[in-house]
């Protein structure tokens, strides 16, 4: 059952020196020219300032002029004079999208400031791009946004700040909920099931029992399969898994019956995908995350941290494989990471090689620790032709030979091994009660990783 998670919300919003100067500027700017438009600062910044959080990039509404028109009068402001140079502007705008979407970018003091009108929109039934828009409300513009706790709005005058927003409740109870109904909201823009699962993760909110009911219906998961680009599903699963929390949120997604629609695996795959698969995905996913904090150190940085997470989620695919049009057999990952995800080739290299061939072998580096004389040493089935050489020789050449595959991601594809060690496990076996062991794996991984730098191999291919 969910428990209602309570957020310490302040009761006003404090600025730093640099957002104040930020604000007399626009201020003085709307003032020197006489424009009649109320300045309101939208979404993120103002849900980050009220739960304590500093923000880097702030959104700011107009009621009745485009965000391009704004940014061509500010440059010509007395109170710009000295701040501003041509290079701190930007114009970006959608030639095909109308007007009222054009979205006008500056940067002052380091911050960048995006401009954009009050609107309402209107959508057809196969894109998410609005096909009508117009300038709008407040209520109107802060009901077109994914979720409440983003539609808030910070109206500013020069000797006041007013929050208005019916947001602020749900941002106190911890709640992710839309501004309409659900269903509606997501048929609109299905990208918002992955924002919503994302936000949810990264603030460790609820999500509505409403919300969950139409991100889960198929008409939903069919509009975010069919609706939305590959590329931006990707970013959204890639935010996820850099963020602080990527179980949490894969546990959504598989708790909403979202992975397959997500992680799209390719037609035909062999040997077929049984269901219990994206549980054991999650859970060599969930496994991977305690491991990592349980190493800690310099081992795993923020790259190798999410290759090894991506790596730990394919896991259970590591063997399917498919055929291209040329009758090659190809991992089933790499066709996840190219085309569901629209991620680079080199992850989909990286993380594929991580897991049959590679892996197998560095399976064998696990059994270093545990060797303690030459002719155990010799008892060790290398799986590779070698010279005759003694044991104590063979162990460094041939685990120089096989780190000079892996490169830099090596301690990436030791942990994948140290998950699978000793015995591997497939997609049909009970896992809810399976224990990894995690203090027992960590030594090893630590151990294996001592070993390694102790030969001098840590960097063997740069020699």
């Amino acid at each position: 059952m969910s428990t209602v998670a309570y957020v310490r919300v302040k009761e006003q919003i404090k600025l730093t020196e640099t957002e104040k100067k930020i604000f007399e500027m626009l201020l003085s700017t709307v003032r020197h020219f006489n424009l009649k438009t109320q300045l309101r600062v939208a979404g993120g910044w103002v849900r980050d300032k009220l739960i304590g959080k500093e923000c880097n990039d702030i959104d700011i509404a107009l009621d009745n002029m485009v965000g391009s028109e704004f940014c061509a009068i500010f440059p010509q402001a007395p109170c710009l004079y000295g701040h501003y140079t041509s290079r701190l502007i930007l114009f970006c705008s959608n030639p095909e999208q109308s007007k009222h979407l054009q979205t006008a970018r500056i940067c002052l003091f380091d911050v960048w400031i995006d401009f954009v009108n009050l609107r309402s929109e209107y959508y057809s039934e196969n894109s998410r791009i609005p096909t009508e828009m117009r300038f709008g409300t407040a209520e109107e513009d802060a009901n077109r946004r994914d979720l409440t706790i983003n539609s808030l709005h910070l109206c500013f005058a020069f000797d006041s700040f007013h929050l208005i927003t019916a947001g602020i409740e749900d941002l106190k109870f911890g709640r992710i909920v839309t501004p309409l109904a659900p269903k509606d909201t997501f048929l609109d823009d299905p990208l918002r099931v992955l924002r919503a699962i994302r936000f949810g993760a990264r603030f460790d909110f609820i999500l509505d029992e409403e919300l969950k009911k139409a991100a889960a219906c198929d008409v939903v998961k069919d509009h975010l399969s069919d609706k939305i680009g590959r590329e931006l599903i990707g970013t959204e699963i890639d935010l996820m898994i850099s963020g602080n929390q990527p179980v949490k949120a894969i546990d959504h997604i598989c708790g909403l019956t979202l992975f397959p629609v997500v992680f799209s695996p390719p037609p035909e795959v062999e040997p077929d995908t049984p269901e219990e698969c994206y549980r054991l995905s999650a859970a060599y996913l969930d496994a991977t995350w305690r491991l990592i904090q349980l190493i800690q150190g310099s081992s795993f940085d923020d790259e190798r941290r999410r290759l090894a997470l991506y790596s730990a989620l394919f896991l259970p695919l590591r063997n399917a494989t498919y055929k291209d049009r040329k009758a090659k057999k190809i991992p089933a990952v790499n066709y996840i990471f190219r085309d569901s995800l629209k991620r680079k080739a080199s992850d989909a290299d990286t993380v594929s090689y991580k897991h049959p061939q590679v892996t197998g072998e560095i399976l064998i580096l696990d059994s270093f620790p545990l060797v303690n004389d030459d002719n155990q040493l010799n008892e060790v089935d290398w799986g590779r032709e070698v010279v005759d050489v003694p044991a104590t020789s063979k162990l460094r050449v041939l685990t120089g030979l096989l780190l000079k595959e892996i490169k830099d991601f090596w301690r990436v594809a030791l942990l994948m091994s140290t998950l699978l060690y000793p015995t591997d496990i497939d997609c049909t076996r009970d896992i809810v009660n399976r224990h990894f062991q995690l203090d027992k794996r960590k030594d090893l991984f630590v151990s294996t990783e001592n070993a390694i730098i102790n030969l001098g191999l840590e960097k063997v291919w740069d020699l």
